[in-house]
């Protein structure tokens, strides 16, 4: 069984899938703009709700940071931008993929 936990690097724009310290896949993210940055810290996905429309693409996978969360996005030129609101925004394809992969619970950690 695998022990997977989620790195969300915002200097290089990275969310890193691990299972326990080993780096299994990377994906580029969109993270916060200056005004409203991705708040750094130890969170966990307390939920997931496929196809939450609009800007948050085909999946949103809340965290325990009430109204953050990762999810797909409608505009894939956002990708590796500092644009969201906060959020960390994954090509629709990637955040199913990772969503498929990670059940509830699963740990995230967002680092400078």
């Amino acid at each position: 069984m695998p022990n997977y936990r989620i790195i969300v690097d915002l200097s290089d724009r990275q969310l890193y899938l691990l299972d326990g310290n080993i780096v299994v896949r990377g994906f580029p993210v969109g993270i916060g703009k200056m005004v409203t940055r991705t708040p750094t810290g130890e969170y966990k996905i307390i939920n997931k709700q496929p196809n939450p429309g609009g800007p948050f693409g085909v999946l949103w996978m809340g965290l325990s940071k009430p109204h953050y969360g990762i999810h797909g996005t409608n505009d894939p030129s956002s990708i590796g931008r500092e644009v969201s609101h906060g959020c960390i925004r994954m090509y629709n394809n990637d955040v199913l993929a990772l969503s498929a992969l990670v059940p509830i619970n699963t740990r995230v950690t967002i680092r400078p």
